[in-house]
């Protein structure tokens, strides 16, 4: 009894009377967003991917396009090459993140809750446990590159500070380091608290701040240059078909960047005022936000050319460059340039990780765990793992974001494939909180074959490439798949299963585009009429249904 009674002490505030099926697929955090918590307007999304965009990796990903081409496995392409890497891939991300927005931005509901539709209701676990694993792990890069900005800010007032001894060689990395990543950790705890329609203003902050921090960067890089022209008159190092796989591979890798961000926009578009709010909003300011702020990261880049010798792909080194002779004023201004990096961080890392970790345990264990509960799990995780091993080159960097588009560009292809093309826009809520074998998301044992199908030949279309990456000697064809990765497997999966779709036909589709607006009359109309006939409505046993609160409307959602 005594330890019954701690286990119920662990677990987050539920409606009494679910059964256990029930506590496995719902709690708060889970449940479709009230209208009292659709606080994000168009603007707040403006922000938001402003502020995203303002980040150390959106800079080092555009700028490691023109690495020098010393080692054969680097790009390097000219500033203009790279830029129309960066605004082809961001145009096509922003068209993918707003295909997976509409989702949550039409139905309230999060990313683990629309996979329910196509992976099934137990099914979803696995692409929702993927999306966490991978949130954990870019924690733990992000907060290392956050650490980087923590050092730069000491060095600039304590210069002494890089005179720490190192204790501990055999890690891989610096006492020095070590220290930095983990004060930026610490510092990151207070923001995960918060929730999700709260942190909002966060971004706003980070969206005038940050931008402010790099141009003032990026005037100081072309000042040192002598001026824009030296820069602007350094040529591609590529010619012929290597040029033209170097520039697909940097439209990859920007596509890459949002692999994340483009299965969990849900997360964020379920708080949008209304669907037109998460729409226009991120399909154009998605692509000019990152445009800029990898213009400016491919230009400071290249001045580091001039000015040294060699092109320096982070901007945290160029920077820690600028301490050197530096005057006290010149001090003063790598710290606040420094501090604008570190916000950068910070408000990345719990929009596209802390966030998106935490809604996804949500899903695994809705009775334990919320998105806060989720969040510092995520953060523990990030300590715990060894993420300097991921940041220690430009390569090392991009092979790492193409792995991680493999896994998540099937995940992206199985869901718009189903929402648009196969159930043109259908979704019946109530049953995707719903356990039972009659539900038309349980499929077989709750898990869609079709999906896992369409998904594992996304993965298996780039595995055999992948493995060439890593090392291993691997047909040319392959290499030329994997220059692709996250088309290819985007393409596979969505082919194969609507191809699946049509060959075995799923229930809960519309002949025709029938999109529901979202509200608990409309979902009860519907369970009546459209969900099952009358017949079938009262053999179910009232525990397995979704019922309307009627004593409080404010809700807005339907709930067990």
């Amino acid at each position: 009894m005594a330890v019954r009674h701690y286990i119920d002490k662990l677990a987050v505030s539920s409606e009494p009377g679910l059964t256990n099926a029930q506590l496995m697929l719902t709690n708060h955090d889970l449940q479709p967003v009230d209208p009292g918590r659709r606080r994000w307007g168009w603007w707040n999304f403006v922000a938001f991917w402003i502020a995203d965009a303002a980040n150390i990796n959106t800079w080092m990903i555009a700028s490691s396009f023109i690495v020098s081409s010393s080692n054969p496995n680097q790009i390097a392409l000219s500033w203009w090459q790279a830029w129309i890497c960066v605004w082809v891939g961001y145009f096509i991300s922003a068209v993918l993140i707003c295909a997976t927005g509409r989702i949550g931005a039409q139905y309230h509901i999060s990313f683990p809750v629309v996979s329910r539709a196509s992976f099934g209701i137990w099914g979803s676990l696995w692409p929702v446990f993927n999306r966490a694993a991978m949130a954990c792990v870019w924690y733990g890069v992000q907060g290392w590159i956050g650490g980087e900005c923590v050092t730069v800010m000491i060095e600039a007032i304590w210069p002494s500070y890089a005179n720490i001894p190192n204790t501990i060689v055999a890690s891989g990395t610096t006492t020095q380091a070590f220290v930095s990543f983990f004060l930026f950790w610490l510092c990151s705890l207070p923001a995960i608290w918060f929730p999700v329609h709260q942190i909002r203003h966060l971004f706003t902050v980070k969206a005038v701040y940050t931008p402010i921090a790099m141009i003032a960067f990026f005037a100081w890089a072309i000042h040192r240059a002598h001026g824009i022209g030296p820069i602007m008159n350094q040529p591609t190092t590529l010619h012929g078909s290597d040029l033209a796989w170097a520039v697909i591979k940097g439209i990859m890798s920007s596509i890459a960047n949002f692999a994340t961000l483009i299965v969990n926009d849900p997360d964020f578009s379920r708080f949008a005022k209304t669907r037109d709010s998460a729409l226009w909003s991120q399909l154009i300011s998605i692509p000019i936000a990152f445009a800029i702020t990898s213009f400016i990261g491919i230009i400071a880049s290249s001045s580091s050319t001039v000015l040294y010798g060699e092109t320096i792909w982070s901007p945290l080194e160029l920077l820690g460059r600028f301490l050197e002779g530096a005057s006290s004023g010149e001090r003063f201004g790598v710290f606040v340039i420094a501090l604008g990096f570190t916000l950068a961080q910070l408000g990345t890392n719990i929009a596209a990780n802390s966030v998106s970790a935490g809604t996804d345990m949500t899903a695994l264990l809705p009775r334990f765990i919320n998105i806060r509960r989720g969040g510092y799990i995520c953060a523990a995780v990030g300590l715990a793992m060894c993420p300097w091993k991921l940041a220690d080159s430009s390569n090392n960097f991009t092979t790492y974001l193409s792995a991680y588009a493999v896994f998540l560009s099937s995940i992206a292809a199985v869901i718009i494939t189903d929402y648009y093309f196969v159930r043109k826009g259908y979704l019946e809520v109530r049953e995707l909180y719903s356990a039972r074998k009659r539900s038309p998301y349980y499929f077989t044992y709750g898990f869609s074959w079709r999906a896992f199908a369409a998904y594992i030949s996304g993965i298996l279309i780039n595995i055999v490439g992948f493995a060439g990456a890593c090392g291993a000697t691997v047909p040319i064809g392959a290499q030329y798949i994997y220059n692709v990765d996250y088309i290819a497997g985007f393409v596979v999966s969505a082919v194969v299963y609507y191809l699946l779709c049509r060959l075995f036909p799923i229930p809960a589709t519309s002949p025709t585009w029938n999109e529901i607006d979202v509200d608990v009359d409309h979902l009860t109309v519907a369970y009546g009429q459209e969900v099952v006939n009358d017949e079938e409505a009262r053999s179910i046993p009232e525990e397995e249904t979704l019922a309307y609160n009627k004593k409080d409307k404010s809700q807005g959602y339907a709930t067990f």
